[in-house]
């Protein structure tokens, strides 16, 4: 504990990572300030009560990447989850579409004209859901109170505009994070979002046991559960398989280069979080449309199989995690590259040759480490939703939660480390290395 504090005191001591932490506090304050401006023309009182009343489903999920802003039907509402799903449309389309795959061949000035693409595409799905949003709030009534008083054009383009810009609004704050804070951008406002809702959510099973509604056994068994969880993700987060690389030596003039070896660190669960984030934005979709437009027996039908507690909707949401775990692996770690660089500058790997034998090699041990990993993180995503479900725990802090609030402070946490072992800091833990690599 001494030495977790006294290395955030380091922290400080680094005029540049001062100034990244402030810089990303301010911009999380600004988030959450923006997080309680209400949408004008709502009733916030009865569609609070509303969302009380319909605990459990799709869109309760939906608030807890939005930060809880929905259910206040802030003008932050729609969350990162437009631009997310952007993302994941243009990554897709760059596995099929030339064009994208020449972009992302371009370096840097290809990067910068995907993204742009992203943030054209990111407007275009929030306005969208915005004026989806603005149908469904119009639909709403409990107890017969409407939520919106004075339906009409008038608020349906109120509501378009609001919510769009509060989107683009995120999107610029997790960029401005990521390019001059700490952290990405993107994680770190989802991570936001989900602790936000923690003290609330503490308080409402509180008042349920106080009540007699809850069985305090099962809040004990659901702590257990979700330590236990918190344990094995930052394991197997950490865990690597270890590659030995061996350097030939080199004679230039008098000096001899190479001849060490070496190793690439391979982790299991490369892709980190956005499988997770991936496969949320995509289970989503389907039942928050449906939940905009109910008058149909299609959307009943959606709605119906799409439950968080729906075997089919557990089933899709396991096989999107792995899809997303091979799927993002593949766009961050490229075996070929890996196998050039070593051809390059004379390395190997014991016992294969160099070329096309090491790239396939490479390829091999990625399938082996990932594979597993990515069933693993689908269990864990999986399991508490249906213990909530069982014992009636009115949480959506589950797997998932946990998957990325971990993975978020893991990759904060190291990118920290980093900054302090350039200056010669011990780091959040001893010399310098976060536990659980091996």
């Amino acid at each position: 504990m001494i030495n977790l504090i006294s290395t955030f005191q380091n922290s400080f001591k680094i005029p540049e990572l001062r100034k990244k932490i402030i810089y990303t506090l301010i911009l999380i304050g600004v988030y959450r300030i923006g997080s309680h401006i209400p949408l004008p023309g709502i009733d916030i009182t009865t569609l609070s009560n509303w969302f009380t009343s319909q605990a459990g489903g799709i869109l309760g999920l939906y608030d807890v990447f939005a930060g809880g802003n929905l259910q206040r039907a802030t003008i932050f509402a729609l969350g990162i989850m437009p631009y997310i799903s952007a993302s994941i449309i243009l990554q897709l389309l760059g596995a099929i579409w030339p064009y994208l795959q020449k972009l992302q061949q371009e370096g840097e000035e290809g990067r910068k004209k995907i993204t742009q693409y992203t943030r054209y595409l990111t407007i275009l799905i929030a306005m969208i859901e915005s004026y989806g949003i603005s149908i469904f709030l119009e639909g709403l009534a409990l107890s017969g109170y409407r939520i919106v008083p004075n339906p009409g054009f008038g608020f349906r383009m109120l509501t378009l505009i609001t919510l769009t810009s509060g989107t683009m609004f995120v999107m610029w704050l997790g960029e401005r994070i990521t390019e001059k804070g700490i952290g990405n951008g993107i994680s770190i406002i989802i991570l936001i979002g989900i602790v936000a809702r923690m003290p609330r959510e503490v308080m409402d099973v509180t008042r349920l046991v106080f009540a007699g509604t809850l069985n305090f056994v099962y809040v004990i068994i659901f702590l257990a559960l979700a330590v236990g969880i918190t344990a094995a993700v930052v394991l197997v987060t950490q865990a690597q398989r270890r590659i030995p690389v061996q350097y030939a030596k080199r004679v230039v003039g008098r000096k001899v280069y190479g001849g060490q070896a070496t190793y690439i660190p391979l982790n299991v669960n490369a892709a980190g979080v956005i499988p997770i984030i991936f496969a949320q934005s995509i289970i989503m979709f389907p039942s928050t449309l449906a939940n905009f437009f109910k008058n149909s027996s299609v959307s009943s039908f959606l709605l119906e199989i799409f439950k968080p507690s729906h075997p089919v909707y557990l089933t899709l949401y396991g096989i999107l995690i792995i899809f997303f775990g091979f799927f993002y692996t593949s766009v961050v770690i490229n075996p070929q590259d890996m196998a050039d660089n070593m051809k390059k500058y004379g390395g190997f790997i014991p016992g294969i040759r160099p070329g096309k034998p090491t790239k396939d090699y490479i390829d091999r041990v990625i399938t082996r480490i990932t594979f597993p990993g990515a069933i693993f993180f689908a269990i864990i995503a999986i399991i508490p939703i249906i213990v909530i479900d069982k014992m009636r725990i009115p949480v959506y802090f589950g797997g998932t939660s946990i998957l990325i609030v971990v993975g978020v402070i893991l990759e904060t946490v190291s990118q920290i480390e980093s900054y302090l072992m350039m200056r010669s800091y011990e780091g959040f833990l001893k010399k310098g290395k976060i536990k659980g690599r091996f």
